[in-house]
């Protein structure tokens, strides 16, 4: 059983200096075990760079990694050992079929031939190419690349998989049947998943934890809901409420609370506008005035509004036209 208190990738004022441009400044992540955490920036953020001193693969200016125990500099073999790793352009011999292409994986991890080849068969089919995988690698389209980029990460049973980019130019239905995969290897699994991306409604379908990168910073990190409830202690937010019975009286009860600071009606429903959460205390209310709510929600709040809002505070990141720099979709 998966330990939930236990970081699996914990930096401690993590830096990266190329010259005199810092790609990654002061990191402070926690990874916790089990879970998809989103590493979300645009490009140039330090996404990459830190995911490469997490392998191993560059060293930190200063501070330190720590990957399940181990620091990728000290024991760079023991991280490549337990770490899989999907680039955002993963590359196969194309002139070899997908199964040649795993076994080759599996000989450089020193997988006995026997167990390689019915672990292969295991992952050809978990990720949906198992009557693919005697077709060359250069006739896969982009999707069934990067599926065939998870079974080779999943050939060597890692117990942390980081991708960058995973869904980059995949179709929507390719993109569907990844993220559920993705889903899939740490719900059932128990595998930790940190995914380095820009698509926020893809990463918000996933992810349990997210990280807001600016300039290589971790600005902002935690679930949805705690992004959520550190920008409402800041901000006015909006209540949807529809409650039985609908009548002129809620809307007095609503006004008298602390709180509330204008109301309105959108056809069945009453609009809230706020200083801080009141949805606890307001269900509290109106269930003792014999009311029952039977919709309170956060009006506008998503991943994508979540992002922007952070990323407000630091305006140089957006253009003359209000789109962030850098970011697509």
């Amino acid at each position: 059983m998966t330990n939930v208190n236990k970081n699996i990738i914990e930096t401690f004022d993590l830096v990266k200096k190329y010259g005199p441009i810092t790609a990654v400044d002061k990191l402070n992540l926690k990874v916790p075990e089990g879970t998809v955490y989103g590493l979300l920036g645009p490009n140039g953020a330090g996404k990459t760079t830190t995911i490469l001193m997490l392998l191993g693969l560059t060293e930190p200016s200063s501070g330190k990694a720590i990957v399940n125990g181990y620091d990728p500099v000290r024991n760079p073999l023991e991280v490549k050992a337990m770490v899989g790793y999907l680039p955002d352009n993963v590359g196969f011999y194309d002139e070899l079929t997908g199964e040649e292409n795993l076994l080759y994986t599996a000989q450089l991890n020193g997988i006995e031939p026997i167990i390689a080849q019915k672990r292969i068969e295991h992952v050809l089919k978990r990720v949906g190419l198992s009557k693919d995988g005697k077709r060359k690698v250069a006739e896969y389209s982009r999707g069934m690349r990067q599926r065939l980029g998870i079974a080779d990460v999943l050939v060597k049973d890692p117990k942390l998989i980081i991708m960058d980019e995973p869904t980059l130019g995949i179709d929507p239905k390719g993109i569907r049947e990844l993220l559920n995969l993705i889903r899939e290897l740490a719900k059932e699994d128990g595998r930790t998943v940190l995914i380095s991306s820009h698509l926020l409604h893809q990463i918000q379908q996933i992810c349990d934890q997210v990280g807001i990168f600016v300039k290589g910073k971790l600005i902002a990190a935690g679930t949805l809901k705690e992004l959520e409830q550190q920008l409402a202690d800041r901000d006015r937010l909006q209540l949807e409420l529809k409650a039985i019975p609908c009548d002129d009286k809620l809307l007095t009860i609503c006004e008298g609370l602390d709180g509330v600071n204008n109301l309105r009606w959108e056809k069945d429903l009453l609009i809230l506008e706020c200083q801080t959460d009141i949805r606890e205390n307001l269900v509290k209310l109106l269930t003792s005035q014999g009311y029952c709510p039977v919709h309170l929600a956060l009006r506008g709040v998503s991943l994508d509004s979540i992002y922007l809002r952070y990323f407000q505070k630091e305006g140089d990141y957006f253009g003359q036209d209000g789109w962030l720099k850098g970011l697509e979709g």
